[in-house]
């Protein structure tokens, strides 16, 4: 893989322009998705949390979050490989995957 070119400050902004995206495709607060230090999202119809921790969760670092939305790395690949952690139901986040469209 590459060296990815982004600079911290652009990683932060495209990862915030996603996760609002994903917000806006898929609606709801049975899934928080985060991605440590750049940002977090509640997203996926289902039960709904107020406090503690949600139904499901999904963690990963910024570029393969980055992969994930620009269709550039496949869910099963990444959750296979040890670059997702999730838990939960509907922590499968592949039927809102890619985010970008051509």
């Amino acid at each position: 893989m590459a060296a990815d070119p982004r600079t911290p400050e652009q990683k932060k902004m495209l990862t915030k322009h996603f996760m609002a995206v994903l917000a806006d495709k898929a609606p709801g607060n049975s899934v928080e998705v985060r991605v440590p230090g750049y940002a977090a999202v509640q997203a996926i119809e289902g039960v709904r949390h107020t406090r503690g921790t949600p139904p499901a969760v999904v963690e990963m670092e910024v570029d393969t979050w980055l992969e994930l939305a620009t269709g550039s790395l496949s869910w099963g690949y990444a959750y296979t490989s040890g670059r997702i952690r999730a838990s939960g139901e509907r922590a499968d986040l592949t039927p809102h995957l890619p985010l970008m469209q051509d």
